[in-house]
């Protein structure tokens, strides 16, 4: 019965979403070309915000804990696992201040309305998984801007969805360039849970009801980079995920 309701929801859910997206393409080169960063920047956190109430369509529910010690600023590296492309909105929302921008596959810088643009121009680094070169110079980009800016940065090591919410082994290639070239930052480990039950039917139609969860771990500083630091920011993410989900 859920199943059978999930379709027409999703139908009426993905036209909002969609309507979304088009709408915020030209708000943002108005923003951008018209006002400056900081004016783009807002609608690019009013648009994941737009997103985040579209999904209320299919009964989904966020929410987010934070630590005490929460930054009063950047610049940060924040590391998560990766369940969905739900992850993201709220990331952009519940972090605005920070000014989060992601490491995301080249791929996904044309062809999507507001998304590919704000990618294209928002600060981001588009990598070319094939291009270590490539891939490099772009990351060097990204710490450098970070830790120029007093930004930040977002990062899903595992390098592609868990389809299933089982944590896949993390690869700190990324990450270590990132760490190397913004030494003043603070890593930021975050664990996602539920976000992939929104496609628990697979592509068509969405999961309904989900309640997807944000639990932000305290901060680490990224000097010194000592052994093991990375290991152990893995197992802590890793030992927040719900096995049962």
């Amino acid at each position: 019965m859920t199943k059978l309701l999930a379709y027409p929801l999703t139908v009426l859910y993905l036209l909002c979403f969609g309507l979304v997206l088009v709408v915020f393409h030209p708000v943002q080169w108005l923003c951008l070309n018209l006002f400056g960063y900081e004016a783009h920047k807002k609608s690019v956190s009013l648009l994941n915000l737009c997103i985040m109430r579209t999904t209320h369509i299919l009964g989904t529910r966020y929410s987010i804990e934070y630590p005490e010690n929460m930054p009063e600023k950047g610049p940060l590296i924040i590391v998560t696992n990766h369940q969905s492309m739900y992850d993201i909105p709220p990331l952009i929302w519940y972090l605005r201040k920070y000014h989060p921008k992601f490491v995301s596959k080249m791929e996904l810088g044309r062809g999507i309305p507001s998304v590919s643009y704000n990618l294209r121009h928002g600060g981001s680094a588009l990598i070319n998984r094939k291009d270590r070169k490539q891939a490099r110079a772009e990351l060097v980009r990204l710490g450098q801007y970070i830790q120029q800016t007093g930004r930040s940065a977002v990062i899903f090591p595992e390098g592609t969805r868990s389809r299933t919410g089982a944590p896949k082994p993390f690869k700190t290639f990324g990450l270590e360039v990132m760490m190397e070239h913004a030494p003043d930052a603070q890593l930021l480990p975050i664990s996602i849970n539920h976000s992939w039950q929104m496609f628990r039917y697979g592509k068509f139609p969405n999961g309904l009801g989900n309640h997807i969860r944000f639990k932000v771990h305290p901060p680490i500083p990224v000097t010194p980079l000592e052994d093991g630091k990375l290991e152990r920011m893995e197992n802590l993410i890793v030992s927040h995920l719900d096995p049962s989900a």
